[in-house]
């Protein structure tokens, strides 16, 4: 999710490592809180494959600074990395499916509605799966809960998306 974030930001304009991770916070902080430690290897990797580049500085202090931004290769990969197969993780699949939506005015038509489609399938996979555990096991009350709970997750986040494509279909 952290090369998803990245990109994205630096889609929108060049940025340093640390307003990088202002811009993760301001817009991403209830999803995910990526440390500078999270944030520098990924940077390094980006960079490595082409997908950003720095500029270095030096300020008017003395202080070193680099700038980042993001190469065509980089946008390409953006694109790439909200199309690509939802994550199989269930415990994963809700935060990175909402980043990834979030991130989405990047996409044409046909590829939001792509994206759209793949989110929605899995979802109600994973929702079914849910339901399925829930009529099938013998849960104490809490446990119950907690499923319920997650199955009105799934059927918002479905009810989310059946949103976006109406509107992408207005």
């Amino acid at each position: 999710m952290i090369r998803l974030l990245v990109l994205h930001h630096l889609n929108q304009k060049v940025l340093t490592m640390y307003g990088i991770s202002k811009e993760i916070m301001s817009v991403f902080s209830v999803l995910t809180t990526p440390s500078l430690g999270t944030l520098q290897p990924a940077l390094i990797n980006l960079e490595k494959e082409g997908f950003i580049k720095s500029q270095k500085t030096i300020s008017e202090g003395g202080r070193r600074s680099s700038f980042y931004s993001i190469t065509k290769d980089g946008k390409l990969e953006l694109k790439r990395i909200i199309l690509e197969k939802p994550c199989e993780n269930p415990v994963q699949f809700l935060p990175t499916s909402r980043v990834k939506l979030a991130c989405a005015d990047v996409l044409d038509e046909d590829e939001k509605k792509q994206l759209f489609k793949t989110l929605k399938l899995k979802a109600e996979s994973i929702m079914i799966d849910t339901k399925n555990l829930v009529k099938n096991s013998d849960f104490d009350f809490y446990e119950r809960m907690v499923f319920d709970n997650l199955i009105c997750e799934y059927k918002n986040f479905i009810t989310l998306l059946e949103g976006f494509e109406r509107a992408g279909n207005n």
